[in-house]
């Protein structure tokens, strides 16, 4: 049987990148079941995503790492390189909100995702009967002012314990600190409105009728201490007119972060989704 894997790299553009990764691969009897490869003019690198099939059971995932490696150090590479079959361990942070909460654990329980979701934590109890219809552990870790360090240091505890590889930030209403941001550098993704930053506060949405907006919204990214501000994986944008009051922005609005969400985590687990700087090339 086939063993699956992906590899993801970057690197400055110079002649003799594909061949190298190409004769690599060769060398080790994998088949290439998908390449995808963006050349960066504006900043002189190059992206690459690759997809292959070892025909020999006995290749491993180490192994392949440690015979590339001269290979990637040789280009200056950034790089990546997984088993596909493993799925990568989520967990789903949330609030009061279950819209992308619950889209996910459907995607989810009927293998739309690729994904295995671990764990959900929530600042508040409410959602646990819908965590526990799916048999999901639920933590509650209450958060204020004064109780957010042990908040955070439980959450960090929890990504430790349950081996996580990708947070989720499902509508949850709470703003991580600086300290926390970097330690889950990209490998936290967070969805919002599309309204930002021009109807923030108190109901965006409301804000949005009253100006008759014709376009809703939202933006699935990567959490960074820059608030809302991190590299942009997927956006979904829905088209409203005159006859949509608030309300009908609100549910147009959650259905947009639901498609926004989704996709975002899916590439994501799929190592589509490379970042440089504060943009992101994803392969989708």
């Amino acid at each position: 049987m086939k063993t699956e894997f992906v590899l993801t790299l970057s690197c400055p553009e110079r002649p003799g990148i594909l061949h190298a990764v190409t004769s690599f691969l060769l060398g080790h009897g994998c088949d290439i079941t998908e390449h995808q490869q963006f050349d960066d003019a504006d900043h002189g690198i190059v992206f690459l995503r690759t997809s292959f099939a070892a025909l020999d059971t006995e290749v491993t995932v180490d192994g392949l790492r440690d015979t590339f490696a001269p290979v990637a150090a040789e280009f200056g590479m950034e790089w990546q390189l997984r088993n596909a079959a493993l799925k990568p361990r989520v967990l789903v942070m949330v609030s009061k909100f279950d819209h992308c909460l619950a889209d996910l654990l459907y995607r989810w329980r009927s293998n739309a995702l690729d994904a295995e979701i671990v764990l959900v934590a929530s600042n508040h109890p409410d959602l646990e009967p819908l965590v526990a219809a799916d048999g999901v552990p639920f933590e509650h870790i209450p958060v204020t002012a004064d109780t957010k360090p042990q908040a955070e240091a439980r959450l960090l505890a929890l990504v430790e314990e349950h081996h996580i590889d990708l947070i989720v930030l499902a509508r949850y209403m709470q703003v991580l600190s600086d300290d926390l941001c970097k330690r889950l550098e990209g490998r936290a993704i967070n969805i919002h409105h599309s309204f930002l930053p021009s109807f923030a506060g108190a109901k965006p949405y409301h804000q949005a009728h009253r100006r008759g907006v014709k376009l809703v919204g939202a933006t699935a990214h990567y959490v960074t201490a820059d608030l809302d501000e991190g590299p942009i994986i997927e956006q979904e944008i829905i088209r409203v007119d005159h006859r949509a009051g608030a309300d009908r922005l609100v549910t147009v609005g959650r259905d947009a972060e639901r498609l926004a969400l989704a996709r975002a985590v899916n590439w994501h687990c799929q190592g589509r989704v490379l970042i440089h700087g504060n943009r992101t090339v994803v392969f989708s």
